[in-house]
């Protein structure tokens, strides 16, 4: 997995994270929207950009985001941990 074309040094920066499942939230008001820290994938609100990604992985405080396929791919790797999002519903 070392020559995985995903992997561009996200390790100093996302090893260890905490990362709760929600839906997507903009880190800014003037963001439209953000990329899986990975694969590039597109990350919005359903309103902004209908065909992106609505839902992922993300740091507490909404700068990364990451796919459901890539938090699959590498959860072991970067031991990611699961907490629970204040006030997030999975709807």
């Amino acid at each position: 997995m070392d020559q995985d074309w995903r992997l561009r040094g996200q390790e100093e920066y996302l090893k260890g994270a905490e990362l709760c499942r929600k839906r997507y939230e903009r880190y800014s008001e003037s963001w439209d929207h953000d990329h899986c820290e990975f694969c590039w994938a597109k990350f919005a609100e359903e309103d902004l950009i209908p065909d992106a990604l609505h839902k992922g992985y993300a740091t507490a405080d909404n700068y990364r985001w990451i796919c459901e396929q890539c938090f699959k791919d590498f959860k072991e790797r970067f031991g990611w941990r699961l907490i629970e999002s204040q006030g997030e519903t999975e709807g």
